[in-house]
Parts: C-alpha cells; sequence; structure tokens
C-alpha cells in the first residue's frame, strides 16, 4: 500500500497502547506495557517470571543405556502439518477456550503449544515443547485470566524445534506490547532478516515469524493497525496471522489466502479466529465466514473491522488442506473436507478399478477417501489396519534388529480381513515410497493374495515453500520414477493416483483458486530465494544438528546458478544441491 493511503487510514484510528524485542523463550512470560505516552515518566519496569526448567533437558540425556529410533526415521513420510493458530475476543475464559481450540487443532503440529492471554493491559505468556496436554495443566491455565487470548500449535517449518521458537511470540516497543502466532511460511524470509540486521535489528530466534514483530516495531506508522499493514505488505508467502495486544485482536491472511483462517462467534458474542472449523466446534463457536485472502479483521471494544488493505491477487488455496492436512469434520475454504476426500475415492474407484475382495485403509487419513472408493466400487470396506495412538516421537529400540520396526510400532495388519482376499489398500499420498513398501509387505505377510495400492492425490513431484515440509527432490519419489517404476519400488500388484484433471474437474470453477505447486512444480509466489531441503532435512527431530537443520537453508540465487534440464544446479561449499526450479 501506498504511504499515502497508509496515512489517509492513520487518521481513523487511535493512538495505541505498544513495546523491547523480547522473545518468549521460556516458559513464562509476563509483559507490562509502558504508562500513556503523553506523560515524561511513561516507562515501567517490566517484570518477568521465569521457569528455569528447560523440557529439552529432559529429552536429551548424557548417558543413554539403550539405543533409540526416531519414529520419523523409519515410519510416517507424509508432509508435515503446518501450525494451527486461534484468537478469543470477549471470553472471561479465553485462554481455557483456547486450550481446547489447540487441543481441536493439534494434528496440525506436535512440537510445542504455546497461549498468550491479555489481563489488565498485560500480556501473559506460557509457551513449551510437547503436545498440548503436555504444556498446559490447571495451574498453568490459572495463570493466564483475562478475556483476550490467542494461542498456536507448531511443526516447525523454519527454524528448529527448539523451545525458544515455540509460538507465540510476545515481544516489547516503545509504544505497547504485542503477541503473534503465525501459521505458514515467508519466502523472502532471509532477505528481510538480512535487512532487519543491517539496520541493527537483533534476532532471538530462528522462526520467520519473529522477522513480523521486527517489521511492526521499525514500522514509522504510528496506530498499531497500521503497523502489522505496513509489516504485511513486505512479507511474501503464506501467512494466517493472528496478533493481540492490551486491547486488540488482529487477523490477517495473506493475498493468496494460501492457509485456512476462520472466524466464529460464541453465543456470549465472543469472537473466535481459528485454523479450522473444528477447532470452532470443540468451544461452541458458530462458524460465520472465512478471513478473507488479504483481509485485515480487527476486533476490539468499538466491535469488528474489516479492512482489505492489501492487493487481492488469483487466490491459491493449499490443495493438501483438502487431502490430508485438515481434519474431516472441517469445513476449509467452503468446502467440507469429509466430502472432498469421499469424492477422491470414488474418482479412483471409477478412473482406476481393479478386481478386489476388500477395500482397506491407512489409517487416519487414508480412511474417507477408502469408504468412498468401496461405495463406488461395490467392495465392503474393512478395517485392515490398526493404528496405535500411543506411540511416541522416541523409543527405545530391540537389540535384535525387527524388519520394519517403526511401521509395525504404528500400524498392525489384521490377518483375519486380509488373508487370501485381493485388497485395495487407500492412501492419502506417496511421498518418499518407503512407508508405502513396508505397508504393502506387511499386508502380504499377513496373507493377502494381492495387494492395490489407490493414492488419493496426484504424484507429489516438487517441494513447497508456503508452510508445508516436504521432503528435497531428491527424495521425492514422483519427481524420479514413473508410476510403473514406484509400483515395483513399492511391491504392490498395482498402483494409481488421482488424476491431476480429475481433481481440478472436482472443485470446478473454485479451480483456479487453489495452489497445485507441490503436484506441478509451478509456485504462484517465486521466492526471492532458493529454498534448498537438504537430503535428510526432513526427518531432522529438530534437537540436533545446526540452525538451518529443518528448514533447509535459504540460499540467495546469484550468478554461480545455472540451469540444467528443469533443475537448478549450485555449489554451496564443497557440496552440490539440486532443486527443482521454480521458475519453469
Amino acid at each position: 500500500m501506498a504511504a499515502s493511503n497508509l496515512s489517509t487510514l492513520s487518521s481513523s484510528f487511535s493512538k495505541p497502547s505498544s513495546l523491547p524485542l523480547n522473545n518468549s523463550h521460556n516458559i513464562t512470560h509476563t509483559y507490562f506495557p509502558p504508562k500513556t505516552l503523553t506523560k515524561p515518566s511513561f516507562s515501567r519496569k517490566s517484570s518477568l517470571a521465569v521457569s528455569s526448567k528447560n523440557p529439552i533437558s529432559d529429552i536429551l540425556s548424557a548417558n543413554k543405556p539403550y539405543p533409540e529410533i526416531h519414529l520419523d526415521d523409519d515410519d510416517d513420510e507424509k508432509p508435515r502439518e503446518e501450525c494451527g493458530v486461534v484468537g478469543i475476543y470477549g471470553d472471561p475464559e479465553a485462554s481455557r477456550l483456547c486450550y481446547l481450540a489447540l487441543h481441536a487443532l493439534q494434528h496440525r503440529g506436535q512440537e510445542g503449544a504455546g497461549i498468550v492471554a491479555v489481563n489488565d493491559n498485560v500480556l501473559q505468556s506460557i509457551t513449551g515443547v510437547g503436545l498440548v496436554s503436555d504444556v498446559f495443566n490447571e495451574s498453568k491455565l490459572d495463570q493466564l485470566p483475562g478475556s483476550l487470548a490467542i494461542g498456536h500449535v507448531r511443526y516447525s517449518t523454519a527454524g528448529q524445534s527448539m523451545l525458544k521458537n515455540v509460538q507465540p511470540f510476545v515481544a516489547g516497543y516503545r509504544f505497547g506490547s504485542v503477541g503473534v502466532a503465525h501459521n505458514g511460511n515467508l519466502v523472502n524470509y532471509r532477505t528481510l532478516r538480512a535487512k532487519l540486521e543491517e539496520n541493527g535489528s537483533i534476532f532471538n530466534t530462528s522462526s520467520d515469524t519473529e522477522v513480523v514483530l521486527h517489521l511492526i516495531a521499525t514500522s514509522k506508522h504510528r496506530p498499531f493497525l497500521l503497523r502489522i499493514v505496513d509489516a504485511c505488505e513486505k512479507l511474501e508467502g503464506a501467512y494466517s496471522i493472528v496478533f493481540v495486544t492490551e486491547d486488540k485482536l488482529v487477523a490477517v491472511r495473506d493475498p493468496f489466502g494460501f492457509r485456512p483462517l476462520v472466524m466464529g462467534r460464541r453465543s456470549n458474542g465472543a469472537i473466535v479466529f481459528a485454523s479450522e472449523t473444528c477447532a470452532l466446534d470443540l468451544i461452541e463457536a458458530t462458524y460465520e465466514r472465512e478471513v478473507n485472502p488479504g483481509e485485515v479483521l480487527v476486533v476490539d471494544k468499538n466491535g469488528l473491522q474489516s479492512l482489505c488493505l492489501m492487493p487481492h491477487p488469483q487466490p491459491k488455496q493449499c490443495t493438501f488442506e483438502h487431502i490430508y492436512f485438515a481434519l474431516p469434520n472441517s469445513v476449509v475454504f467452503g468446502r467440507s473436507v469429509y466430502e472432498s476426500r469421499r469424492k477422491f475415492g470414488e474418482i479412483l474407484a471409477t478412473e482406476s478399478p481393479v478386481d478386489c475382495d476388500v477395500v482397506i485403509a491407512v489409517p487416519d487419513s487414508g480412511v474417507v477417501a477408502a469408504l468412498g472408493y468401496a461405495a463406488k466400487a461395490g467392495v465392503p470396506f474393512q478395517q485392515g489396519l490398526i493404528r496405535s495412538h500411543y506411540v511416541g516421537r522416541t523409543f527405545i529400540e530391540p537389540s535384535q534388529k525387527i524388519r520394519d520396526f517403526g511401521v509395525k510400532l504404528k500400524l498392525s495388519p489384521v490377518r483375519a480381513v486380509l488373508e487370501g482376499k485381493r485388497v485395495v489398500v487407500v492412501d492419502d499420498s506417496i511421498v518418499r515410497g518407503t512407508t508405502s513398501s513396508k505397508i504393502v509387505r506387511l499386508i502380504k505377510e499377513a496373507g493377502a493374495k494381492e495387494v492395490h495400492m489407490r493414492i488419493a492425490s496426484p504424484p507429489i513431484i516438487a517441494s513447497c515453500y508456503y508452510g508445508v515440509d516436504t521432503p528435497s527432490s531428491e527424495e521425492l519419489i514422483s519427481n524420479r520414477m514413473s508410476v510403473e517404476e514406484i509400483r515395483e519400488f513399492i511391491g504392490s500388484d498395482s498402483l494409481a493416483f488421482l488424476p491431476f484433471d480429475s481433481l481440478k474437474k472436482l472443485l470446478g470453477s473454485d479451480s483456479p483458486n487453489f495452489c497445485y505447486a507441490c503436484f506441478s512444480g509451478n509456485y504462484p509466489v517465486e521466492p526471492r530465494e532458493l529454498k534448498v531441503k537438504r537430503v535428510g532435512d526432513f526427518v531432522d527431530d529438530g534437537l540436533n544438528g545446526s540452525l538451518e537443520s529443518i528448514d533447509g537453508g535459504w540460499v540467495k540465487a546469484s550468478a554461480l546458478t545455472h540451469i540444467v534440464g528443469g533443475f537448478c544446479m549450485f555449489e554451496l561449499g564443497m557440496l552440490r544441491r539440486t532443486v527443482v526450479f521454480e521458475h519453469m
């Protein structure tokens, strides 16, 4: 937005209160805002209540008597859930409602959780590593009174999985305090950070979200809302963000609307923002509408204001929300996730039929598509794989090597369903292919006569830059092999993916509004930097490795970069990297 437009808008807003950039990397922080700016003695020293216990020290031990195996190394190769955000204004139990809403969004991130609540103009923050139920209890929630709160569940897409990177972040600058929770990924993060550091900013985390706080603090615009607008205009990529100040709740969605963000209202009038409608359902908030792409929604004592202050290109909503990320009981981008997945299964049954005796799913994300396949094919659906929901990230490996150990911990075949049967197995996607090959082997070892894989998404050939953690291009099996080669690799008797054209046809008139970059390699927002996902980054647990171990690092394109056959080849020190070229 032009500066003149910001100046025009500034007259319609009162001056906000304001905040030194301290990131909440300890369990509990309390932030006291300065007194009114019109008085010379406006400053008030902040009081910090900091827990000295570091949850990571509980995980890491110097002497481990048994070898450990990380489930991610041997099991679920799916693209990782991004993050989940929630914001509540006007309910006396805001923090407790945030806690419940985060439970509903737990599938979007399991590495960390946090809540910031506002009470008497003070922002109080509690964050921690682990599940929502690990981080919060009754006594912790008692420390978060007030009718205004935001919350976040995290899977790291930028920055290591360390406690200091767990959101919401809270910061102070000279006009007040602000908390932020972000779902998405900024494609110009490194450029923005470098510029801010050149101008004196000091960063406390390796998360791209901290850039937003620095941009707000360094903005020259006075009303806080306009600082947010000014900051967001500099961001490129995916962001669905909720902000909280001493008296306001603000929700912002990027102009392309990559990640979902919805608004609801409780019976007492409280306004709720959340990543998915399943969170609204749990806390009995009625779904009203989506936050529109490019929209800024502000809730304060004056009510709800809607400002569409950013340009409105063609929306590019994430297709994978309907394929994998969102819960089936959510409505995402105005569509029922359950209905989408059921139709994916019906298309597979129509376009890739096979003689079979039973249809099973890879739980849990393949279940609804399998139901659609079975109904359309007229074949019974059975629960042929039982999923254990009690497996943690790390566990003790038996001294004697057990083949497919990690997969067996999570998935157990039901011999009574599979033995002697021609089995169709429906899954939502194939990424590296290693898990699929182990599942096929498990089913055949349980006595299945034939195993036919049906995948309820097109082949994934490119990495995501918009808040989804996918492997490097070298690890994407569909980027390296044909469908027949993949079938041979995983050992199934047949293999079929959801046709790309059929997916777009199903979406109908909404088809141009979705992002298909992971299926096509065509990116709606071309990164200023080349994102280099190194082989193996995808399985990093975040507790080891360098600062760049999760996001693979951002490397600025240079004259040394050259294109070879649709790939971008360049040298980093002594190690050569290969990535899919974004400008295809």
